[in-house]
């Protein structure tokens, strides 16, 4: 039924009520599915990193994008190092409350499948292990004593959080919990590991199931009923895997969709065959890629390369496999904000996902509502068998046919063979159900999947076959979409003739009771079937496009399919009223059907388009800020560099002083190195630590030496790099000379192999000076201890700049001087640049603003430079001009003030000389509507006198 609609103003959002407790809940499961409460569920998942977006405002706007897309579960990988500045600290508030993460998750309605490592991986520095677990002497990742110990204080604390937000428990929707990631060692001392991590989680009250996630198709850590022989057994209950098969990089040919489950070849590298009696699970499937430092620039080539094409055929062969839990990796990638990120990958995780880093949802978030709807409408996924073989007309086809064994219910999903092919054929293929046989008349056009259904009892319908693809049902409503031009076919049975209105081609047959409709998808077309036996029905055919305006929600007193808005984020009755709240980009009308007769709907504001927002330009002041250069400069409050033993992988040679700086307790960022020495040096070698373009800057006796950077343009740089420079013959004398090293963290290894990658140095390691010189060193204000707890360990570096509070807002600048943006030219080292600036984004909008620099038209430049960039004392990016490829910056709101003044601070690193001073920047919008989510400022300490 069509509702007319009174677009009246809620007066802001939507009320919020808590999650109740309810009665205990059971997770269970057998070879189809899992079992919530006894009933089979599809659990269709995306991926969110919570710790990429710092702001706990706009995580209830990413996960309400994610459920009205059609998604049933978010998986969140929890990032110990996240928490944890120092052994035995943990913080678990503000922009790291994941107790808040997890109740808005709940009131989303979407499970949570909980990841909380100890090692997750993630392209985030040091896979996500703490920096201080860099100088623990135990091997990660083993059942080394020490090692088990730090993990043990980890999990206990993050288990006491995922645990109370159980479904079982009646108090949350998590279902799921993994332990540990990709572990693909899997000698003794990994076997004890695991089998200690699974029974400290059951300790801690964690009663849903258990898995890993193999890296790949290996058998590896499969439950101990699993009869696959030559695998290896683990203490899990679940079996999973992941599965990185498609697009990587940019003009990549079309990969194949491999099968890993019912049509598969079985055994471990068959994917889910690996583990027989538990369903068919790929906890990472790709849903993008990353990109790496000196790259393409390959986020929105691969959000189309790795688009609707792809994810029908990949996803849908998946769906035939009878693989009944999907996660996607990514569905939001977020900003790898501050010195989160490994040394592969710069400030952007976008990963091409289906909702970008701005939170702007691409078209191939449609095709997940699509698909993601679906597999929630047609409960015989949930238990499938393979059917008899289906030979289509074509042989450029393939046809998967499955069959529910309960139900009689048919899945047939149809694609190229290959299926990385791209042609456009027309193909017929018949099926034999209980309802008779039957022709099917199909077309393929490009990267293309069809999933089609028959001998379907649809609520009090009962579905033939279509040829049209089932989005959604529900009583007395069906939706069916298909590739706008293309022909549909939709056969319903009745035991009398109905009667039909709309824009379709309509014939009844007494002698078996089909009711056959034809028609081109064009639009939406809605067609009204009355009497014949069976309840009215109203069938909604729509053509892809018109797919991405349409919106399922379920109420309390049931489902309703709302059509016009860009997004519909939440639904609930008041009385007779439907609420509705949700985003415009345009004008638009609003159809709703499913709501009782006499409803009245009401509309969070006006379904207008969003109205204009004016972005100010930058006005900038700028000062020096490398004092630590000047031979004169006060380094005694400094720590003396002058350990002997470390547990680092890159010892220094014997006899010399250890300098990395973990050592010193400073994991992140920039640290500073001075050192004395007496006597005549001509050259002057350093070996240290960066990683993924990583920098080292040298100054002798107040000279600037050069700089060092290391390589990129690879998935997996180099992370060390010797460099040598030569002395001035100034400073060639029997006296005693300064030596003033920089070096920048661009985060540390990961620890994939389990070999203690993530020991290996970062600073400097070792220099030609030997044992003759004496060393201090400076990183983050605090250390382990960070002046900062607020934005927190991943936030600052050991800049003099960053030290003196000089990112923060309120720092008193008046004394610079104004400077012109673009400079003509730079002064070796550090520049501080500020800028002040007052938004005023209309109220009742989501306004995504984005601070560019360079030209972005253009991944890299040849200016040798670098910035990192504040806003308002939080460490958003890093720019590297002559490495590239990122130059737009998202700038979330909750850090970013739009209805008020914020400060922007940039620590421009410089070779020095013309040509190598900072760029153009401006403020971008990378996307605005009309609606959004509250989103509260996120507190933090503004500047001080008092210091930091």
């Amino acid at each position: 039924m069509v509702l007319a609609v009174l677009a009246a103003a809620l007066g802001g959002a939507v009320p919020r009520t808590p999650v109740p407790a309810t009665a205990k809940h059971t997770v269970t499961y057998d070879k189809y599915s899992l079992l919530l409460d006894g009933k089979r569920t599809y659990i269709w998942s995306g991926e969110f990193a919570y710790w990429r977006l710092p702001s706990p405002g706009l995580w209830r706007d990413v996960l309400q994008k994610m459920k009205a897309n059609g998604y049933n579960a978010v998986s969140i990988y929890f990032n110990w190092a996240y928490h944890s500045p120092k052994r035995g600290v943990y913080d678990f508030g503000g922009v790291r409350d994941v107790d808040l993460l997890l109740d808005i998750a709940a009131q989303t309605g979407l499970y949570v499948i909980a990841r909380p490592g100890p090692y997750i991986n993630a392209e985030t520095s040091s896979g996500g292990f703490p920096g201080w677990l860099s100088n623990d002497p135990g091997r990660a990742r083993s059942d080394a004593p020490s090692y088990l110990a730090a993990a043990d204080e980890w999990m206990t604390r993050i288990d006491a959080i995922i645990g109370r937000h159980q479904f079982t428990e009646g108090t949350g929707t998590v279902i799921l919990q993994q332990i540990e990631n990709e572990l693909f060692v899997t000698g003794a001392a990994q076997q004890r590991y695991m089998l200690r991590l699974a029974r400290r989680v059951r300790a801690d009250g964690i009663t849903v199931p258990i898995f890993h996630n193999d890296v790949g198709r290996n058998g590896y850590w499969v439950p101990r009923s699993s009869e696959v022989p030559g695998t290896v057994e683990g203490p899990t209950g679940l079996y999973a895997f992941d599965a990185y098969v498609g697009p990587q990089r940019c003009g990549e040919a079309p990969k194949d969709a491999p099968d890993f489950g019912l049509w598969g070849p079985g055994g471990a590298k068959g994917g889910a065959s690996a583990s027989p009696r538990t369903p068919g699970f790929t906890a990472e499937f790709g849903g993008g890629w990353f990109d790496h430092w000196g790259g393409p620039g390959a986020y929105p080539c691969l959000a189309r390369e790795a688009g609707s094409g792809y994810q029908r055929v990949f996803y849908g062969t998946n769906i035939a496999n009878g693989l009944s839990i999907q996660n996607f990796y990514m569905t939001y990638g977020g900003t790898s904000w501050g010195w989160l990120p490994s040394p592969v990958v710069y400030t952007s995780y976008d990963y091409g996902a289906a909702i970008d880093e701005a939170r702007q949802p691409r078209p191939k978030a449609t095709t997940m509502k699509q698909l993601g709807m679906f597999v929630q409408s047609f409960a015989p996924l949930t238990e499938l068998d393979r059917g008899d073989p289906v030979t289509p007309s074509s042989a450029k086809v393939k046809v998967y046919h499955d069959v529910n064994p309960h139900s009689g219910a048919h899945l047939y999903v149809a694609m190229h063979h290959p299926s990385s092919a791209t042609t456009d054929d027309a193909f017929t293929f018949p099926i034999s159900t209980e309802d008779g046989d039957h022709t099917l008349a199909v077309r393929l056009n490009g990267l293309d999947a069809k999933l089609l259904v028959a001998d379907y009892d649809m609520d009090a319908q009962h579905l033939v076959y279509s040829t049209s693809e089932l989005m959604t049902h529900f009583a007395g409503t069906a939706l069916f979409h298909g590739r706008r031009g293309e022909s549909g076919e939709t056969v319903l049975r009745y035991p009398s003739a109905p009667a039909v209105s709309g824009d379709v081609r309509s014939s009844y047959d007494a002698a078996t009771g089909d009711l056959r409709l034809t028609y081109v998808h064009d639009g939406l077309t809605e067609v009204r079937i009355t009497g014949g036996g069976r309840p009215p029905l109203t069938l909604l055919l729509a053509d892809d496009e018109a797919t991405a305006t349409l919106w399922r929600q379920d109420t309390p007193a049931g489902p309703v399919l709302v059509s016009g808005p860009a997004l519909v984020r939440t639904a609930t009755y008041e009385g007779s009223d439907l609420l509705l709240s949700g985003d415009t980009t345009g004008r638009t009308s609003l159809r709703v059907w499913g709501a009782p007769p006499g409803t009245r709907v009401r509309w969070n504001g006006r379904l207008d388009g969003a109205d204009p927002v004016r972005l100010p330009d930058l006005v900038w002041r700028s000062s020096p800020g490398s004092p630590e250069a000047d031979p004169g400069y006060d380094d005694s409050g400094w720590q003396p560099a002058g350990r002997t033993t470390t547990a680092a992988t890159t010892p220094p040679p014997p006899g010399e002083p250890v300098l990395t700086a973990d050592d010193y307790g400073f994991h992140q960022g920039d640290v500073w190195y001075r050192g004395r020495w007496t006597g005549s040096v001509e050259t002057l070698r350093i070996r240290y630590g960066g990683g993924g373009a990583g920098l080292a800057q040298v100054w002798v006796d107040g000279a600037y030496l050069g700089q060092n950077v290391l390589p990129a343009g690879k998935p997996s740089p180099p992370r060390t790099a010797t460099a040598t420079f030569t002395v001035p013959s100034s400073s060639r004398t029997a006296g005693q000379h300064v030596v003033a090293v920089m070096v920048r963290n661009n985060g540390h290894t990961q620890d994939v192999y389990a070999d203690d990658a993530h020991k290996e140095g970062r600073g400097l390691i070792s220099t030609s000076l030997g044992a003759a010189a004496t060393w201090r060193i400076q990183g983050n204000l605090g250390g382990e201890d960070p002046a900062d707890p607020v934005r927190g360990i991943t936030n600052a570096g050991g800049l003099a700049g960053e030290r003196a509070g000089v990112h923060l807002p309120g720092y008193p600048d008046a004394a610079w001087h104004t400077a012109a943006v673009p400079a003509a030219t730079a002064a070796p080292g550090t520049t501080w640049y500020r800028s002040t600036f007052r938004l005023a984004v209309p109220a009742g909008h989501d306004a995504s603003l984005g601070l560019t620099i360079g030209d972005p038209g253009t991944p890299r430049s040849a200016a040798r430079y670098r910035a990192l960039i504040f806003l308002n004392g939080w460490n958003l990016g890093q720019y590297i001009a002559d490495v590239g490829p990122q130059g737009t910056f998202v700038l979330p709101n909750g850090i970013l003030d739009p209805h008020g003044v914020n400060t922007l601070a940039l620590a421009v690193t410089s070779d020095g000389g013309p040509g190598n001073g900072l760029e153009k920047v401006a403020l971008t919008n990378l996307g605005t509507v009309r609606g959004g989510v509250d989103v509260p400022l996120v507190a933090a300490p503004a500047w001080a006198p008092t210091g930091g």
